[in-house]
């Protein structure tokens, strides 16, 4: 399945897939890189935004925040205004986790993964 993008976009995901944070990293290469089920892209562009994990079989997005996006309220707009365009432009379902979670309780923040898809 196919979801457009803007092509100015593939330079700077291949160049963010090169320089992914430790937790990116925890999550892409200990759960959805070798999901068994369902096959995730990292730093995929997605319309206007390039989004951290997609797996387009599910329109699911997946995102690993720092703190900046839940204390100040410009990223915090941003990312409801992210979240609004996946959502009703392209029927994406978002969610997110903050990088404490990724560390702290990556067992729970696979069980969620597990249970948005469905498996």
């Amino acid at each position: 399945m196919f979801t457009k993008y803007r092509p100015d976009l593939k330079a700077k995901a291949k160049l963010l897939r090169k320089e992914m944070t430790p937790m990116e990293k925890k999550l892409w290469f200990e759960f959805l890189r070798v999901h068994p089920r369902y096959k995730f892209l990292g730093q995929k562009p997605v319309g206007d935004y390039i989004v951290d994990f997609y797996c387009s079989e599910k329109k699911l997005v997946i995102e690993v925040d720092g703190d900046s996006h839940f204390l100040d309220q410009e990223a915090i707009d941003y990312d409801l205004k992210r979240t609004e365009f996946l959502q009703q432009k392209h029927q994406i379902k978002v969610i997110r986790f903050c990088n404490s979670e990724v560390m702290q309780n990556f067992s729970g923040v696979c069980e969620e993964v597990e249970r948005v898809l469905g498996c």
